[in-house]
């Protein structure tokens, strides 16, 4: 019997490896920028997972992982269809920036208008030529700037089916977090699909371990599905915390600052987090935990000015099975 049929940027979509070309926009010197979308259909019908990554152009972490996935050939499924995008913000990456050249948040655009600002138009474009034909995504992103987030999944844990794929995802942390208005997630997920919002790193770095986690986890979660064509899925290391309360521990004083606790680890009330110093010996402040909880992010930023976010703490939380 054969496959339903699957046309996708006005291309009938066969079983195999198919790579088209989303051609929105163009530099100032005329050469189009093009964005590669990956797609790999098996000749049974299945779900479709859409595997995006470089939203912000400066999470290269994220464009790694899914390069991995696709270069170890883990994308190609043995049933149903996966669709990668490894770098959506292809101006950013080329810039090494995080916006779009118009300067805007291209994640803070969605779902876009066909005639607003550029990176509105190129959000309409995704949501028009590529999300119809989805059932479930995994967007890839890092902490921004100096900020290095631990291996974690976000969304909103109310949806069971969303919370139960970040359980076989296998995060050490899943963080119940509201949806942003006019991120690509809250309107993804307002048509009715599965989003898990995986979160690694820090710009322009790449961490092994981070990459590791993004790519064991995708495999888990398209075995689950019933698409991994992998003989061998690594098991998840440990049950998950759920993070229903966090909060940001940020900078009392402007300075040199340095971190005495290690990311991830469980501190206590009172603990001393790390300490802000002036460059001259003169002086040097204490930074205490303000509650229990793990550090689930760290800045590693030599010098932070007064504000500055310095950990991200977890501030209630509970086990999952």
């Amino acid at each position: 019997m054969p496959i339903n049929p699957l046309r996708i940027l006005n291309q009938d979509i066969p079983a195999g490896k198919t790579i088209l070309h989303l051609d929105i926009a163009k530099l100032h010197t005329g050469t189009p920028i093009d964005v590669p979308v990956i797609i790999q259909r098996a000749k049974k019908d299945g779900p479709t997972l859409l595997l995006m990554a470089g939203i912000h152009g400066n999470e290269v972490n994220g464009v790694e992982i899914v390069r991995q996935l696709i270069r170890k050939k883990h994308n190609v499924p043995k049933a149903g269809s996966v669709i990668c995008i490894p770098v959506v913000n292809v101006f950013g990456f080329l810039n090494m920036a995080r916006e779009f050249p118009d300067g805007r948040d291209l994640n803070r655009v969605f779902p876009g208008t066909k005639t607003g600002s550029l990176a509105s138009r190129f959000a309409y474009h995704i949501m028009q030529e590529i999300i119809p034909h989805v059932d479930y995504v995994i967007d890839f992103h890092t902490g921004g700037d100096e900020r290095f987030n631990y291996s974690q999944i976000r969304l909103d844990a109310m949806d069971a089916e969303s919370l139960e794929l970040a359980i076989v995802f296998g995060t050490r942390f899943i963080m119940d977090s509201q949806n942003r208005t006019k991120s690509f997630r809250n309107s993804v997920t307002k048509l009715g699909k599965k989003v898990l919002l995986f979160e690694g790193g820090k710009t322009l770095d790449l961490d092994k371990n981070v990459t590791k986690s993004g790519i064991s986890g995708t495999q888990r979660v398209m075995n689950y599905l019933g698409m991994s064509n992998q003989k061998e899925i690594e098991i998840a290391p440990e049950n998950p915390l759920l993070l229903s309360k966090t909060q940001w521990v940020r900078a009392s004083k402007s300075g040199m600052y340095r971190s005495h606790v290690t990311l991830g680890d469980f501190v206590i009330k009172g603990e001393l987090l790390g300490s802000i110093s002036d460059p001259y010996g003169s002086t040097e402040y204490k930074i205490k935990a303000p509650n229990d909880g793990h550090i689930i992010c760290s800045n590693h930023a030599p010098l932070v000015n007064q504000g500055d976010a310095l950990m991200h703490i977890s501030v209630e939380s509970s086990q999952l099975t």
